[in-house]
């Protein structure tokens, strides 16, 4: 994308600021069931002033490590033995989120850097819908059943795949919601089989983004990834502990008010 300005150094950007941002945004990860990454691309482009599509790549290689480290973290509530028993649910969205994240990442690389702040600005406020309408549900009968559930699967996990490759992020704020109401998970469970979903296609989408040229912000910035996945491996762990005490009824309307002022932000940024 030739309209995305080289942005500073990571060298040259505030170390400790960025371990600390890691941190928050990595509990809020491990807690929730999320990457994080909603909230770390507001702050990549607005406090640390990436270049978006630089942002992107730079918050796709942290939700990695945030989702990869999150599954152990969590498994003292929810067991692996409990994901691999719902490998069918896993497989469904998977078969269409891993093409979505594909088309999505390509189609990224081809925006003009307005463009995509104001896409960013718009999947955040539609993902702080998600969160407070969609997480209100609760387990229980799914609502489809048989081959309908399984196409519509498909479709979900094709449409969070492109969310998921255009933001960055790993899509747990969309996975939730479609696990919980889709097929009738209890939340808790949705997280971590979310996070089983996220991994592979952000494999896949950060495989695409590896053929732009925006992909070198990883190497120019090294210092800084480092720091910030550090910090973000450390709050993971501080929020997978505190899975079960804090209530989704009052953080997830707190997270949406976040997005929404992220939202805001991000699109004045154009």
């Amino acid at each position: 994308m030739t309209e995305n300005s080289i942005a500073p150094s990571g060298s040259s950007r505030n170390l400790p600021m960025a371990f600390g941002g890691g941190g928050i945004i990595g509990a809020l990860g491990g807690l929730v069931g999320l990457g994080g990454a909603e909230f770390r691309l507001p702050l990549l482009i607005g406090l640390f002033h990436f270049a978006p599509l630089e942002a992107v790549i730079l918050n796709k290689a942290m939700s990695l490590v945030v989702v990869a480290t999150a599954l152990p973290f969590r498994a003292a509530t929810v067991p692996f033995g409990s994901i691999a028993e719902n490998w069918p649910i896993v497989l469904n969205l998977l078969a269409g989120s891993l093409l979505g994240a594909w088309f999505g990442a390509g189609w990224a690389t081809r925006l003009k850097s307005e463009t995509l702040y104001k896409i960013i600005a718009a999947l955040l406020v539609a993902i702080a819908v998600v969160l407070v309408v969609g997480h209100g549900a609760t387990a229980g009968q799914a609502l489809l059943t048989g081959a309908a559930q399984m196409i519509a699967g498909v479709v979900a996990g094709f449409v969070i795949g492109i969310v998921a490759s255009l933001l960055g992020v790993a899509g747990g704020e969309l996975l939730i919601p479609t696990l919980v109401l889709l097929f009738g998970a209890d939340i808790k469970l949705a997280g971590s089989l979310s996070l089983a979903v996220s991994l592979p296609t952000m494999l896949v989408g950060f495989s695409r983004y590896s053929r732009d040229q925006s992909f070198s912000a990883l190497g120019r910035n090294k210092a800084f990834l480092f720091v910030m996945a550090a910090g973000s491996i450390v709050g993971t762990y501080i929020g997978g502990q505190l899975l079960g005490i804090v209530p989704n009824s009052f953080l997830l309307p707190a997270l949406a008010v976040i997005l929404l002022i992220s939202a805001m932000k991000v699109w004045r940024h154009s």
